[in-house]
């Protein structure tokens, strides 16, 4: 299914989706569902959704785009941009701002660099931001929950229990990495208490169109555009949605944030839930999702999709549209 709003014309960017659509059918099985997190496992994999959102107020979507799945990583992009409107720069004196090479999970660098992580977004940065969070919001889950239902507009919008007990449980390497940082003096908070806050907020569902549009503030100077006549929210300022979006590129797809950066060339941040955000700064957000992995954890037809859009040249061709 395809569906489209907005008040320029989307018969390009509707074709462009229609094509891709048909275009990553021959690609199912060609990944793996992630499998560590028991309840992910359980997740159909021949899934695919796409929506794009534009800083106009155009949508546009095809597939299994109003699907909701867990976001897992994409979250870190959420709690990062928190951690750095509640401490500001301080930040930096605890977590790095440069890409790992290592896998996102990776413990080895943790140690010739003293406990700083190199980035908000693998395993051992983001336990950072969110034991700084911990230490900030008596309840944290909530706080960023109220986040992300307003720049969804979806007061439901929650996370799913069954897959944040699921790895809770799991969460073995996580609870690693937390204590081999607490020794080096970089963890505040029990590292169980940031475990449980973590793993809720990894569980947190959007769907594609959902995602577009609370990531559209990356988009448009770190102001998140009004709907249904209400204004618009100054969500981060404009220097700092730069910066996240620098950080996006370098670092948002673990150990292939290179490759992605080479073949798609926007800043992006992927989940091992099958989800990816692409950010096209002054245009907008497209959001895909497809459950399989490549062996980097990153979603195989979600990236071909990408990959495929800006082929296609679809944000030139829509503004010859307008």
């Amino acid at each position: 299914m395809l569906s489209a709003q907005g008040s320029m014309s989307t018969r390009t960017l509707e074709a462009t989706l229609a094509q891709i659509h048909a275009e990553v059918q021959p690609l199912f099985g060609r990944g793996k569902v992630a499998d560590y997190i028991p309840a992910l496992a359980q997740v159909p994999s021949q899934q695919f959704g796409m929506a794009v959102a534009l800083v106009d107020g155009t949508t546009c979507s095809v597939g299994d785009a109003h699907v909701p799945f867990s976001l897992q990583s994409i979250t870190k992009l959420f709690a990062f941009v928190m951690a750095l409107k509640t401490v500001g720069d301080a930040l930096w004196l605890r977590v790095g701002r440069e890409p790992s090479g290592a896998a996102f999970n990776s413990m080895v660098q943790l140690e010739t660099e003293h406990g700083i992580p190199r980035n908000p977004f693998i395993n051992a940065g983001a336990l950072v931001v969110t034991d700084i969070l911990t230490t900030r919001y008596a309840h944290l889950d909530y706080a960023l929950l109220g986040a992300l239902r307003r720049l969804t507009d979806d007061p439901d919008l929650t996370w799913n229990m069954r897959i944040a007990k699921s790895e809770r449980e799991n969460a073995h390497r996580n609870m690693a990495l937390a204590y081999f940082m607490k020794s080096y003096g970089n963890f505040v908070n029990p590292p169980e208490l940031v475990l449980d806050n973590y793993c809720r907020q990894c569980a947190t569902e959007m769907s594609c169109a959902q995602l577009a549009q609370a990531t559209m503030f990356l988009a448009n100077d770190g102001l998140d555009i009004g709907r249904n006549g209400a204004p618009g929210e100054q969500f981060l300022a404009a220097d700092e949605a730069r910066r996240v979006n620098a950080l996006m590129l370098t670092c948002g797809a673990y150990d292939a944030a290179g490759d992605f950066a080479y073949r798609i060339g926007l800043p992006v941040k992927t989940g091992v839930g099958g989800g990816i955000v692409a950010i096209a700064p002054g245009r907008g957000t497209v959001a895909v999702w497809s459950p399989e992995l490549d062996a980097k954890g990153n979603s195989v037809l979600g990236a071909f999709a990408l990959e495929r859009l800006v082929q296609l040249g679809w944000s030139a061709r829509l503004k010859s549209d307008a």
